[in-house]
């Protein structure tokens, strides 16, 4: 069983609130957000709590009270959660949910890397300036695998500095049925407010801590035994590249899969030659159902959000790390003293 999806046992059970029946069907009293958002008075603009629900009515009244409080301040609402999730949010809302953007976290958001450019700010980016935007984001689910993990997390911890000053509030759903005790404590690292759906008001988290989250979860990426290197400088990226497809079709990949893949290797060993010390070693092979492709130069990435941001229109060059975690399946990053190494993942 992946570690993520272990059962986690509260030490301090949670109490349900009566059911509201002047809510949704199946849904406990509604939480009033404005008063657990920021318990301790306007900071920063954004905000960002971690919404913890033991069953479906604590979900729903964590969520779509969230929800129905934005709508009704005429604030632009998405939600982008797992599948079942949607469904259960979809049906609460009834007639409302035609106002509401609604997005499949298994689908928009399998990388985490993509989750920031391609969901948060391409939603958030869109609206009218100075109006707050409220998103659900649930990043985080039982069947995430351990591989998955640590980029979800620090996916997480890295919502607050790519939004810090913005009006924006993104409420992040755990399970605590099902994820397990170190997720659970790493919600509290990487949100500064905390609310328990099944006892209403939220709170400050003492243990907020994005930046050492960030580097916690910068784990080395080990060689994979017995895959073959391919060195490239800047007369081989040509090279590399049909190294990099044929590998894979060989190891099944193929129509656009296969497309995305040679797009990865281009701009990841365009990058080592241009920022990471003028050559690179390119390593394809075949796991657990995935073509992995990775790339390992000296260079020294320094910004935990190379990547997450999205390019603006005038932008020129830069665009590289964006355009790998939109078309991966999934993309790890080890930032070290002696180089960066990036790892993606493309499902067979």
């Amino acid at each position: 069983m992946s570690s993520v999806a272990q059962p986690f046992e509260p030490t301090r059970p949670q109490p349900v609130e009566p059911l509201d029946t002047t809510g949704p069907p199946g849904t406990t009293k509604p939480l009033d957000h404005a008063d657990t958002l920021d318990p301790d008075g306007p900071r920063d603009p954004f905000l960002h709590p971690a919404l913890f629900y033991g069953d479906e009515r604590e979900y729903l009244a964590g969520t779509v009270s969230f929800v129905r409080e934005g709508l009704r301040a005429g604030e632009p609402v998405a939600v982008a959660v797992p599948g079942d999730n949607l469904a259960l949010i979809r049906d609460a809302l009834g007639a409302d949910v035609d106002t509401v953007r609604l997005l499949d976290m298994t689908e928009a958001g399998r990388n985490p890397g993509r989750i920031i450019p391609g969901v948060l700010r391409a939603f958030a980016d869109a609206q009218p300036s100075g109006r707050r935007v409220r998103i659900i984001g649930e990043p985080i689910w039982a069947g995430r695998s351990d591989t998955e993990y640590p980029a979800c997390v620090q996916h997480e911890a890295l919502i607050n500095a790519a939004f810090t000053g913005r009006t924006v509030s993104i409420l992040c759903p755990y399970d605590t049925r099902r994820l397990a005790p170190q997720v659970i404590a790493d919600a509290y690292a990487t949100h500064p407010t905390v609310i328990h759906a099944g006892t209403g008001p939220g709170s400050g988290s003492g243990a907020y801590d994005p930046d050492g989250v960030v580097a916690r979860y910068n784990e080395p990426l080990a060689l994979v035994p017995d895959v073959p290197a391919f060195t490239f400088d800047a007369e081989s990226l040509s090279h590399a590249r049909h190294v990099a497809t044929d590998v894979a079709g060989q190891l099944g990949l193929t129509g656009v899969r296969l497309q995305d893949l040679a797009l990865v290797t281009a701009e990841l060993t365009t990058n080592s030659v241009v920022h990471g010390g003028g050559s690179g070693a390119l390593r394809v092979w075949a796991q657990d159902g995935n073509v992995l492709c990775e790339v390992r130069d000296k260079g020294r990435l320094t910004d935990p959000l190379a990547g997450r941001r999205p390019a603006s229109r005038d932008q020129r060059g830069g665009r590289g790390l964006l355009m790998v975690n939109l078309v991966a399946d999934l993309v790890r990053v080890h930032m070290g003293a002696d180089g960066t190494t990036v790892r993606c993942w493309f499902a067979l």
